[in-house]
């Protein structure tokens, strides 16, 4: 395992020799990662979280790190043997990976000593942001692809982290295959691909070209068929070389268009397949696609049974970053919490003071979520009483429901440094989010201007909140 303990912003060594230097290193603090709303952000899914157990487990400054950053000539050489002794200690709590969330609630809260807390914001960022980023914008493909979606984009990924993580998000989103080898092997999960356009290229012909890849994989035949001329050459080419299969009693499996009018060309190499007795075999489309596009071509008609998409997937090129903070929320001072809240003339970037939990509400009768609800550590929900959700800001806009559960959408990641959760297969991660999401009505999920979930404070939080603003408690 790679050690990452450098993966980090130099402010926040310089940060960790001031706390040092004034003897608040070792004070606990409250850090909260959350994100903030976004035109293009209706809900998320949340990924990384074991990316962070292992970084927080494995965190130490080796010789090397010290001997690079006494060359920097910024740190003292108390602080450096400080440094060459650290571990991480402290505790996290986390949403599970899969796990449906919305702007404004903590995903993850580390406690901790301060200058570990601080030390591990960057990284810990760096995995969140990326991999809830490209598990929401697979979720959002496979929705509207209806599934069947496999993740092409390693070869558009910005390096080879986010190549190999954002497949790995890619299948906890909803995709049922990725095109990487190493992610397969890494993450147990199905690879998938066969041939590229130089494969046919290199023979004298199309059809020897078919017939040649035929030889080495009978079982497993797709072929790539817009090479040169889809539905005059590659298509009857690829039908003459399923013939042949058949023959020899293997049955072709499809064929994958690349390039053109997808949603016409689809129809007429489906049309071609079947008359000539080929109904199984399936039509896969990749090419720049997302989930705009997809919804197009399945509004079209397209006859597509599975989709290969890359850039769009593992850049989420509408979407570059998911901008997931990492906030202090509170500090002790023996037992006692000191809460903590960042002021701003922007409502938005105002936060929630204090330690928290996350509730999901849900329906009793129907099973629906009915709102997120962010309560101070410790606090009691009674579900055999009424419970009275109001908006953060607009307070005015209220409801009181009954007849509810809550559900604690948090758990400890780390206790003591040590990890508390097994690993599981991704699997498991992409079957929570697909369960969870069917408890939400529609209107919350889809694709084009959907209903504002409600993520609301408890009164208690909402008071603590209003009193740090109104006396501008920032301090």
């Amino acid at each position: 395992m790679r050690n990452l303990t450098l993966l980090t912003d130099l402010y926040e060594i310089t940060m960790g020799q001031g706390y040092f230097n004034e003897g608040r290193h070792e004070k606990l603090a409250v850090f909260d990662v959350f994100f903030r709303p976004n035109k293009l952000i209706t809900y998320s899914v949340a990924a990384g979280m074991e990316q962070v157990a292992d970084y927080l487990e494995n965190l130490h400054f080796t010789e090397d790190d010290i001997a690079y950053l006494r060359s920097l000539g910024c740190f003292s050489e108390e602080y450096l043997a400080y440094l060459a002794g650290l571990r991480f200690t402290g505790d996290v709590t986390s949403v599970e990976e899969g796990e449906m969330v919305f702007p404004y609630e903590p995903i993850l809260t580390v406690k901790a000593p301060m200058i570990q807390a601080q030390l591990v914001e960057t990284a810990i960022l760096t995995f969140v942001n990326h991999q809830t980023l490209i598990a929401t914008k697979a979720a959002k493909i496979v929705d509207a692809a209806g599934g069947g979606v496999m993740e092409f984009g390693l070869r558009r990924a910005q390096g080879a982290d986010a190549g190999i993580y954002g497949a790995r998000a890619a299948m906890i989103g909803g995709c049922v295959g990725t095109s990487n080898v190493y992610a397969g092997k890494l993450f147990s999960v199905p690879v998938s691909g066969t041939m590229a356009h130089s494969w046919v290229m290199d023979f004298e012909n199309e059809l020897e070209a078919f017939r040649a890849y035929a030889r080495s994989f009978p079982d497993n035949c797709l072929l790539l068929v817009d090479t040169y001329d889809t539905l005059r050459s590659g298509v009857p080419n690829a039908i003459q070389v399923f013939k042949e299969l058949r023959q020899r009693g293997y049955e072709g499996k499809g064929i994958r268009l690349d390039s053109g009018d997808l949603a016409y060309l689809s129809k007429r190499a489906r049309k071609m397949l079947d008359e000539a007795g080929f109904e199984n075999a399936i039509i896969c489309a990749s090419g720049d696609l997302d989930e705009y596009s997809i919804a197009s071509l399945k509004e079209q008609g397209a006859k597509i049974d599975s989709w290969g998409v890359g850039t769009k997937l593992i850049t989420s090129a509408d979407l570059p970053a998911l901008g997931g903070v990492y906030k202090l929320a509170a500090v002790f001072e023996g037992d006692k919490e000191i809460p903590k809240i960042k002021l701003s003339d922007t409502t938005e970037k105002i936060t929630n003071p204090g330690e928290k939990e996350v509730y999901r509400i849900y329906d009793r009768a129907t099973g629906k979520a009915i709102a997120d609800y962010i309560v101070r550590a410790g606090e009691h929900i009674d579900e055999s009483a009424p419970l009275e959700l109001f908006h953060p800001v607009e307070t005015w806009k209220r409801m009181t429901i009954e007849n509810f559960t809550a559900r604690n959408l948090r758990s400890p990641l780390i206790a003591g440094g040590k990890r508390t959760r097994t690993s599981e297969p991704l699997s498991t991660y992409s079957e929570r989010f697909k369960k969870e999401k069917s408890r939400f009505w529609e209107e919350y999920t889809r694709r084009d201007m959907p209903h504002i979930y409600k993520v609301d404070l408890s009164p208690a939080l909402f008071a603590l909140k209003a009193d740090m603003v109104c006396r501008g408690k920032g301090k």
